[in-house]
């Protein structure tokens, strides 16, 4: 008689523990499909912050942030968003938004104060530039440094700073760019040639390095195209940049001439070329 019970509790048992078996893989699979969509959104995040319509990508952030208003990556994630679409009012709000967490970090006060400068704040950016440790170094930091610098036009700090900064790159082309342009605008037109000549040697792609370099060489009555690379429409704009810096000089027919061989190298209509030509032409 015995058997029967001792069997019938047997097959509880063992269902019990099935049961429990099934309770735990579920826990299990629950928290392995929990990190998939952490990474799944990891990705998606880093997605719309580099590609697509950076609107959309704000709206993205909003909805996101709203859900989880206190996550710091997607109250970033947003702040940059608005930068990309050039919202730079309600950037430079969120960036101060994710300065105040609590988990914030010197980069996003670097972060802050990129987006004052975008919104002409200098001031602020200065004072949030002041307020990071000088032990924190990065590219962004100094290049920023400088730019405030040049700014206040503390001449030997911008070139310490843009010096620091150029070191702390791989890709020193904009850097150079912008350091090229504070000595042109200081008058030192030999020095600011060199550096963008610097800067498209790393970097082709910057045109206004190109145009840059091209008004430093006319600001010292060099009119003939520097030998870099550029396109045939590149090649016109930089005639018609040339001609201008000549007829400032007051070399008015060597900026007529030039302005003719811009409106004959553009392989289209070049508009802004034809008519300071004609203006020229009706003030003889």
């Amino acid at each position: 008689m015995r058997h029967p019970i001792l069997v019938t509790a047997c097959i509880v048992a063992v269902a019990g523990l099935s049961a429990c078996d099934r309770r735990i893989d579920t826990a299990e699979m629950e928290r392995k499909f929990q990190g998939v969509n952490v990474i799944d959104e990891t990705n998606l995040n880093e997605v719309m912050l580099t590609v697509g319509d950076p609107n959309e990508a704000v709206s993205y952030f909003q909805r996101a942030a709203a859900q989880d208003p206190d996550r710091i990556d997607l109250m970033r994630g947003l702040a940059q968003s608005l930068i990309r679409a050039k919202r730079i009012p309600e950037g430079k709000i969120a960036w101060a938004k994710v300065v105040d967490h609590k988990d914030a970090t010197d980069e996003d006060k670097v972060q802050l104060a990129d987006a004052l400068i975008r919104g002409n704040d200098w001031d602020k950016a200065e004072t949030v530039l002041n307020s990071i440790p000088p032990t924190y170094e990065t590219f962004k930091r100094y290049r920023l440094e400088a730019m405030i610098a040049d700014s206040n036009k503390e001449w030997k700090k911008a070139d310490s700073f843009y010096e620091i900064a150029v070191g702390l790159t791989t890709t020193p082309g904009s850097v150079m760019n912008n350091w090229g342009y504070s000595k042109l605008t200081r008058g030192d037109h030999a020095e600011a040639e060199r550096l963008f000549i610097e800067a498209i040697r790393h970097d082709q792609s910057i045109f206004t390095a190109k145009n840059n370099l091209v008004l430093a060489r006319g600001a010292q009555g060099n009119y003939s195209l520097p030998v870099v690379p550029m396109t045939q429409i590149e090649r016109a704009e930089l005639l018609h940049t040339l001609a201008l810096a000549a007829i400032k000089r007051g070399d008015v027919e060597i900026g007529k001439g030039l302005l003719r061989e811009a409106i004959e190298t553009h392989p289209q209509h070049f508009d802004v070329a034809v008519r300071a030509l004609r203006a020229l032409e009706d003030q003889v």
